[in-house]
């Protein structure tokens, strides 16, 4: 399971990255993630980036990463082989100037053809953490967070018979697991979400959360603004058959 290179220069890295392979160690199980395969395909790129720290207290290092996709999730990721690239980048998600679209299979039929979701966003205690949209007066810090979404195509899971849509969505904001807690609060979690659809019916195919980050827009060091694309992988492919 590696990445798909999309694009390469001197200053940076765009990549597919397939559901299933985590961005970086979580500090307590040992397995194959996006920055083993940077720091093996670039070993300049060793000491660009910021190393987390585990809740377990491990330094974790993380070269090359800008950003992050869940595990469960595929799509276009940015990595930077260059401190200057990375803090160039980073600049970029910090104040909002990318642009970022999505593709996600969810539970139901939206009442309306498209919206803007404006929540905010907390962390709740559990084991895995969860996020959740934060309640009025909760007293909690609260991190706003939006999301812009549309229908694409509304069908039916043939199996089961259980409503599904399939979406666009665009994060304004670059929360965790943003787009996941925010169609949760609309009542149209994404299907397959093991955290925000549980006891849901399995449908469509889906053994992982039905989320890919399918554009990039972004300006990279050179100067110039490009646009990424990473092609729909083949589990959206069939669950597209399916619906239609």
């Amino acid at each position: 399971m590696e990445p798909r290179i999309i694009y390469e220069d001197a200053d940076v890295v765009v990549i597919d990255k397939p559901a299933g392979l985590v961005v970086h160690s979580d500090g307590r199980t040992e397995e194959p993630s996006v920055a083993d395969w940077m720091l093996a395909r670039y070993p300049q790129s060793k000491d660009v980036g910021e190393p987390w720290t585990s809740p377990q207290g491990e330094i974790v290092p993380r070269p090359g990463i800008v950003h992050r996709l869940d595990r469960g999730t595929s799509g276009v990721m940015i990595l930077a082989k260059t401190r200057a690239a990375y803090e160039f980048l980073k600049k970029q998600f910090q104040d909002r100037s990318t642009e970022k679209v999505y593709r996600a299979f969810a539970y139901g039929h939206p009442a309306k053809d498209r919206g803007t979701i404006e929540a905010e966003i907390v962390r709740i205690r559990s084991v895995p953490p969860r996020w959740g949209v934060a309640r009025e007066g909760e007293g909690k810090t609260h991190r706003a967070a939006v999301t812009e979404w549309r229908v694409l195509e509304r069908g039916v899971d043939p199996e089961s018979r259980e409503k599904v849509s399939y979406l666009e969505a665009r994060p304004k904001t670059g929360r965790t697991h943003q787009i996941r807690v925010h169609l949760k609060h609309e009542n149209h979690p994404v299907i397959a979400d093991p955290l925000y659809a549980k006891g849901r019916p399995e449908v469509l195919g889906f053994a992982r959360p039905a989320l890919h980050a399918s554009s990039l827009s972004i300006t990279l060091p050179s100067g110039e603004r490009k646009t990424f694309e990473a092609s729909l992988p083949a589990d959206f492919t069939e669950a597209l058959a399916r619906i239609r």
